[in-house]
């Protein structure tokens, strides 16, 4: 006896053709869905490191004049906290003087992006003067 294969019909393959074309767009809909999904990870984390280097140039900056004019030390702003919401997203800049070292300052910038947790930024200046 002998066994011989019948030849599918074009309408048997139909299904196939189909259930190749649903999976290959399921497959495309992940690999999308994970671009976009990488695309969101990278704006926040872009956005994160913008608001940091502001805070660095901001307490950079006032060291800078704290250093510019020693003879005004201790500064004005000392133990305030002074707004900077217009460089920062609920940013508040914070001047404090280490008690056991006089010339010592911690410059702190605080922010807070909406629906995220409170940053702070931290810079430690010794300036002589006064």
């Amino acid at each position: 006896m002998k066994m011989t294969k019948t030849p599918s019909t074009p309408a048997q393959q139909g299904g196939v053709v189909l259930l190749e074309a649903l999976i290959a767009i399921l497959i495309f809909s992940f690999g999308v869905l994970g671009l976009v999904g990488l695309q969101a990870s990278m704006v926040k984390n872009t956005s994160e490191a913008k608001y940091r280097s502001t805070a660095s140039y901001i307490a950079q900056q006032r060291i800078g004049e704290m250093w510019a004019d020693p003879a005004h030390l201790p500064p004005e702003d000392l133990n305030q906290d002074i707004d900077i919401s217009a460089q920062l997203p609920g940013g508040i800049r914070r001047v404090t003087q280490d008690p056991a070292n006089l010339g010592q300052y911690l410059v702190e910038v605080f922010w807070q992006q909406p629906g995220e947790s409170q940053r702070r930024f931290q810079a430690v200046a010794v300036v002589a003067g006064g």
